[in-house]
């Protein structure tokens, strides 16, 4: 990914590094990953863990525990190091694309010192819901009733049955695509499928190049336990790939501190291979005899007795293959390897010592 040809102007460098709306900005640095080359905090985690590589971490926050930076022209970015959202300031008012409830208050003090600095309304007046989770919509609620929502048709039913006061239904939806203009500005929504969840969409800003999709592609890190808890494994594998289909220069992932890149999403697509063919190999050679043996007649003994085994054995040569190269690939590879397999078996039919009896 490379820089944008020159820096913004002053005006547009400055940013919230205190506590409020009126205190004093600091520097943003120009560019599509401006600042995230920069460590966030410690190399090594506490505990047993290996060392988290410093190029998966992101810029460090400010005093109130967030970072706003630009991605290109008007489209801006900001984290908490653990979540991310995506913010449009236009002519019109400002298009938000998830509310994390860990990034809460700060949203709105982001958005603030990003608008102060740039002469745009400050004004949210549309807010984009990637998917029902509460952990990247929960703070939906601070931008009032007056917010027009929008999202997947699914995504409605979802929040409807879930009844969550800090999470409104979307009021528009839409069923494959979805063109949003707003004050000059565009964002392209679409959805593809199943992946992560039943509505998951992916948020495409085609005038800065820019791709958001949540909960798909972790950049430099290993994917969340169970592959990100996804409800449809083999739909999250190919979203990856039909991520790759969009032009992105650089993906917004909503987890994590840092913004990601081509090569990063490659990465993880190499990752996740490896692990379905160490996954694939397992189910093909590990004898099931000694669990039948151990637990007799204890059917959910012996079956978790043998996915643990499965999932240990298809893990072990990615994790070693990956430490170093994508953060906590020894935290949650065993669990991915878990999803995987299952997967596999359920999904894709490959029951290994659980097939056709003879």
């Amino acid at each position: 990914m490379t820089a944008e040809s020159a820096k913004p102007p002053a005006s547009r460098r400055t940013f919230l590094a205190g506590t409020g709306a009126a205190a004093a900005a600091a520097a943003l640095l120009g560019g599509p990953l401006a600042g995230t080359a920069r460590a966030a905090g410690p190399v090594c985690p506490p505990g047993q863990f290996a060392p988290v590589p410093k190029r998966a971490l992101g810029p460090p926050v400010n005093a109130d525990g967030y970072f706003a930076g630009q991605i290109k022209g008007d489209l801006y970015w900001v984290t908490d190091s653990f979540y991310t959202a995506m913010f449009l300031t236009t002519r019109d008012g400002v298009v938000l694309v998830d509310a994390p409830p860990t990034i809460g208050h700060n949203l709105l003090r982001a958005i603030g010192a990003v608008t102060q600095a740039n002469g745009r309304p400050s004004q949210v007046t549309h807010l984009v819901y990637s998917h029902s989770h509460a952990d990247h919509i929960g703070a939906s609620s601070l931008l009032g009733s007056d917010v027009v929502r929008i999202g997947h048709s699914e995504c409605r039913t979802l929040l409807l049955r879930d009844n969550d006061p800090n999470r409104p239904p979307p009021e528009v939806t839409f069923e494959d695509r979805y063109t949003l203009t707003v004050g000059g500005q565009t964002l392209e929504l679409a959805f593809h499928g199943p992946n992560h969840t039943p509505d998951n969409i992916f948020i495409w800003a085609p005038g800065q190049q820019t791709l958001m999709l949540v909960d798909v592609i972790f950049p430099r890190w290993a994917p969340f336990k169970n592959v990100a808890v996804s409800q449809d494994i083999p739909g999250w594998i190919q979203a990856q790939d039909i991520a790759m289909s969009y032009p992105w220069h650089t993906l917004v992932a909503g987890h994590l501190g840092r913004l990601g890149t081509r090569g990063d999403a490659e990465l993880q697509i190499a990752y996740v291979a490896d692990l379905q063919a160490s996954a694939r190999a397992t189910l093909q050679n590990l004898d099931p005899t000694p669990f039948f043996k151990k637990y007799g007649d204890n059917a959910w003994a012996i079956f978790k007795a043998y996915l643990d085994a499965a999932s240990a054995q298809a893990a072990a040569p990615v994790t070693r293959k990956y430490l170093g190269k994508l953060a906590a690939a020894d935290v949650f590879t065993f669990d991915n390897a878990f999803a995987v397999v299952e997967s596999l078996r359920i999904d894709g039919g490959v029951l290994g010592p659980f097939g056709i009896h003879p």
